[in-house]
């Protein structure tokens, strides 16, 4: 990673961030682009899962192992572990992964948490071990560099996770100090109900935004250029993440901020590709 990192440094200033995650139940599973389908315990490159209670995330999937108080520490540690290596590398923010029923996720909800000792039953409680995942990493992350969270607002499913308690999660956080809260949804509930649209996630990152005063990030079919504006022009959210919309496009806050009449910086090598209708788009190379 260090050889990829000087790579990009090379050519850009542009800060890069590191997302950490534990996947949980979801884990030891096929790529999506081959169906996503769990890979069994004893199939080649499958594991044993973990998770906070033995409850799959598909009926007909192995079952995964509750963690125990020594799971538990082993994972907070080995998250915490992770941000030393990223601050080692010159990572420019840390993100948690919280979200898309991972296991920080699997925590928070009751669907697939169901302990009865300290990290369960109580939304205090379900809460607990994301926080503690959460202390021990901004504890070992540089106190100057930022650490956000990225979160499910919904389960999009009945006595699920919802916007009410992802609410009182992100103000835990933002007593703890946390730089931004990324608001998406889903991923839990094998069985989830969701109504998809151009926006469709960004009423929970305006509830969420409304109740905090950390940065919140809205996600979810934003495609185009003025919708992506018009979502920051009008308060619903702090900044804007894609993520298939740059797999379909890599260059699209490039276009974008041509459309809008903006400079970017970029490598030299990018002149010859600059629309002749666009003779700032370019800002001379900063190194």
């Amino acid at each position: 990673m260090n050889r990829v990192l000087n790579g990009i440094r090379k050519w850009s200033e542009m800060p890069i961030a590191i997302q950490l995650a534990h996947a949980g139940r979801k884990a030891s599973s096929e790529v999506p682009w081959k169906g996503g389908a769990q890979l069994a315990p004893d199939a080649p490159g499958g594991w044993k899962t973990v998770a906070p209670s033995a409850v799959p995330f598909r009926d007909h999937y192995d079952a995964p192992v509750a963690l125990d108080r020594d799971g538990l520490i082993r994972i907070r540690d080995g998250f915490a572990e992770a941000a030393r290596r990223a601050a080692r590398l010159g990572i420019d923010a840390v993100q948690i992964h919280a979200a898309h029923g991972y296991l920080l996720h699997e925590f928070l909800s009751p669907l697939s948490n169901q302990r009865t000792d300290d990290y369960g039953g109580s939304l205090q409680n379900r809460m607990r071990f994301p926080l503690e995942v959460y202390d021990a990493v901004r504890a070992a992350w540089p106190a100057d560099k930022p650490l956000t969270i990225r979160v499910s607002a919904s389960d999009w499913k009945e006595g699920g996770w919802d916007i009410e308690q992802t609410i009182a999660f992100a103000r835990a956080l933002e007593a703890r100090g946390c730089d931004a809260i990324h608001v998406s949804s889903g991923g839990l509930a094998s069985d989830q109900k969701i109504a998809v649209g151009p926006n469709y996630q960004v009423p929970f990152a305006r509830a969420v935004k409304q109740a905090v005063k950390m940065p919140v990030v809205a996600v979810g079919l934003i495609t185009e250029y003025e919708q992506a504006e018009a979502i920051l022009s009008t308060g619903d959210a702090d900044l804007i993440a894609l993520a298939r919309t740059a797999l379909y496009d890599p260059r699209w806050p490039w276009h974008a901020a041509a459309y809008f009449g903006e400079t970017i910086d970029a490598a030299p090598q990018y002149l010859m590709g600059r629309p002749r209708n666009r003779p700032n788009l370019f800002a001379p190379p900063s190194k």
